[in-house]
């Protein structure tokens, strides 16, 4: 890539324990930096800082936002919200009946011979069962009640829930009484609401469930993350100059980038990024290890990118285009407890504050 005149090309890789960044000068030179991703004694936002330093420019300072041309980042930032459960507060709406489908999902045994069976802890904290329902035909079986299910939500949000996550059965073809109780949960003041027709419009109302709950449980946190961004990059956000890598490999405005899309953000930017340098080295055939400081990830490439469209992760199971990529909570700063007589590692991690 050759440089335009007198603009900048940055890439970013936003991890929980590091922040990654290479450059090209408007001269056509590269230029890295790494940052601790949290150090509030320091600066506000490590990407931002990354930028500024890169740049040369001042802390405070305004950055020349018309000598960028553009900035591009792959984030973990939804990753390790869903691997250490630090999402927002979310409550699900289903139909009445229902409110257990997604806690017993499959009910599929990856280990056939443990008695035990530990399954993780749904990502939502609250329920509310409504009554309605239609066939998967179309015909309405029982009406919407909407004024009760304004008062659950209502008394939801009085109790600190932020997120909302819609899913009624047949709701991805049928969308009416969906597409009603999002705009009523909008209207008492829910700020994050995922409808599944709008998600994941396809069928299987478990992984359909799933992937609605997840994108309204990362939501809120990614997109603050990204406002704060986008706000210190004014114009060049605003025009698409700023691009988030999704789990599929593609790039994303950020008014574009969702929770349910940004699962393998950072990682799926490893993998490309893999696949180009073995490629320019002439290897056709290469596997990918990336510990970092939460997570590590593991991929492999034998020529042709390897996607999935769904996807089981840390419990949860997701229907969104991804590249294929093993993810464990296991990084350089995960922390190890000592429980029931032997040792565990993680989800939790030290972070980058106070450091690895």
């Amino acid at each position: 890539m050759t440089a335009q005149s007198g603009q900048w090309h940055i890439w970013i890789d936003r991890g929980g324990t590091f922040t990654d960044l290479v450059a090209l000068t408007p001269e056509g030179q590269l230029r890295a930096a790494k940052l601790l991703s949290e150090n509030a004694e320091q600066y506000d936002d490590a990407a931002i800082e990354g930028i500024r330093r890169l740049m040369g420019v001042a802390q405070g300072a305004t950055l020349p936002q018309e000598r960028i041309a553009a900035v591009h980042m792959g984030t973990t930032v939804a990753t390790n919200t869903l691997l250490e459960r630090k999402g927002a507060r979310t409550v699900l709406v289903t139909t009445r009946g229902l409110r257990d489908q997604l806690r017993i999902g499959y009910q599929h045994r990856p280990k056939l011979f443990v008695r035990r069976i530990d399954l993780p802890p749904p990502l939502y904290t609250r329920v509310i069962e409504v009554d309605e329902r239609v066939t998967a035909e179309g015909a309405v079986v029982t009406p919407l009640d909407e004024a009760s299910t304004e008062r659950d939500l209502c008394t939801a949000l009085n109790d600190g829930f932020e997120a909302c996550a819609v899913l009624f059965m047949h709701g991805y073809r049928y969308t009416a009484h969906e597409a009603r109780i999002a705009a009523l949960a909008r209207r008492v003041g829910f700020r994050q609401v995922s409808a599944s027709h709008e998600v994941s419009p396809l069928m299987k109302y478990v992984s359909r469930g799933h992937t609605t709950v997840a994108d309204a449980y990362l939501s809120p946190v990614l997109h603050g993350y990204v406002d704060k961004v986008a706000r210190s990059l004014g114009a060049a956000a605003r025009d698409g100059r700023l691009r988030f890598m999704r789990s599929s490999g593609g790039l994303a405005e950020a008014k574009f980038f969702s929770g349910k899309d940004a699962i393998l953000s950072g990682p799926a930017g490893g993998v490309i990024g893999m696949a180009e340098t073995a490629k320019a080295a002439g290897f056709a055939k290469v596997i990918g290890f990336d510990m970092g400081g939460t997570s590590t990830d593991v991929s492999r490439f034998d020529g042709l990118y390897e996607r999935v469209f769904e996807n089981e992760f840390n419990g949860i199971r997701l229907r969104a285009p991804m590249l294929a990529v093993h993810t464990v909570a296991a990084g350089g700063g995960s922390i190890l407890f000592y429980e029931n007589a032997r040792m565990r590692v993680g989800p939790d991690s030290a972070g980058a504050n106070p450091g690895p």
